[in-house]
């Protein structure tokens, strides 16, 4: 979770050791090839790259922080490796519970602040009555954002938002860079982007397999027998995953650029009333001055802004060169299985 994080809110080395242990054997429970703790690990370290890489940090307070890595880390916690439309199409005992609303993504939020339930698990006892309540609003808010359902909205809400001259809604914020960071793979190297690709597509596909036993029409992209691979993911890239980082680029810039013309210091937050060197009270309305932004050896070096060397503000963005490569290497593959496709029916029609 950071040692900045685990410092600033005493969590005990072992108590956060168990509470990882604890999630691990969740991730692992149904054995899927994407859903999985390394999925989880993935986006808890793509949260934790917006937040320390593009200077976004330097807006939030530490429990806002512990809120996106603690959200992001749990986002799928006990994925059973079907969608939310098969379990509700199925009848499953979770969309039974939840009435079909966000089916998976309330059940993992919910079992894990279970989890938080056992002594030796509860990495947040430490914090106060007011910041567990806070911190638990904002992680619902977060994980229950990843429902690609909402996706679409959580795009136009944010839009909207960018276009007025008033200040951005820091929990939509939030739950936009998690939701991003979820969907992220298409904006990573191809090495990576191919094989997180492979792992979501067999998840699909074993669901379609299931969903056939049981009489169920198939779910989009879950036919592995009539999926075109590498359309599906230049469609994902083109209408889903480049407009989302889009977005996110700009809201990072607006968030961030005022903070430039801030001089430096010492720390950002002054020590708080706790006397446990976390900021008073859990605003982030008024901040302190900056840390120099070269300087990474003290706990709080999340909060650096990406200058050059005139001071002006350079967000990192090295998800649009990657998307693009890989739609490239996507419509290589498109074109040549297409030629396949037109092959195999001419051989079929000579026949």
């Amino acid at each position: 979770m950071g040692l900045y994080t685990c410092f600033v809110f005493q969590i005990p080395y072992q108590t956060l050791e168990n509470y990882l242990a604890a999630l691990e054997v969740g991730y692992s429970k149904h054995n899927n090839p994407y859903h999985n703790i390394v999925h989880a690990a993935d986006v808890t370290q793509s949260s934790h790259f917006m937040l320390s890489q593009t200077g976004l940090a330097n807006s939030l307070s530490d429990l806002d922080l512990l809120a996106v890595i603690f959200g992001a880390l749990i986002h799928d916690y006990e994925h059973t490796g079907h969608t939310n439309n098969f379990h509700i199409q199925s009848g499953s005992n979770f969309a039974m519970l939840y009435n079909d609303r966000s089916v998976l993504e309330n059940h993992h939020v919910s079992a894990c602040f279970r989890l938080l339930k056992d002594e030796d698990k509860n990495i947040l006892e430490r914090l106060t009555r007011e910041e567990y309540r806070e911190l638990r609003n904002v992680v619902i808010e977060i994980v229950l954002a990843t429902d690609m359902s909402t996706h679409f909205v959580q795009i136009k809400t944010m839009k909207n938002m960018l276009s007025l001259p008033e200040g951005i809604d820091k929990n939509k914020a939030l739950c936009l860079i998690v939701h991003a960071c979820d969907i992220s793979h298409a904006s990573k190297p191809w090495h990576l982007h191919s094989r997180w690709t492979e792992g979501v597509l067999e998840e699909f596909f074993r669901q379609g397999d299931l969903e056939a036993s049981m009489g169920l029409p198939y779910s989009p992209l879950c036919d592995r027998h009539t999926v075109h691979v590498a359309d599906s993911q230049i469609g994902f890239i083109d209408f889903i995953v480049e407009p989302t980082m889009v977005v996110c680029g700009e809201l990072l810039t607006k968030m961030v650029e005022p903070l430039v013309s801030l001089p430096p210091s010492d720390s950002l937050f002054p020590p708080g009333a706790n006397g446990d060197g976390r900021e008073g009270g859990t605003s982030s309305a008024a901040l302190s001055p900056l840390p120099d932004t070269r300087s990474s050896s003290s706990p709080s070096s999340i909060r650096r802004l990406p200058l050059n060397y005139s001071g002006k503000l350079e967000i990192p963005n090295p998800w649009t060169n990657f998307m693009q490569e890989n739609k490239i290497r996507w419509k290589e593959r498109a074109a040549k299985e297409e030629e396949e496709r037109k092959l195999a029916n001419g051989n079929a029609d000579a026949k």
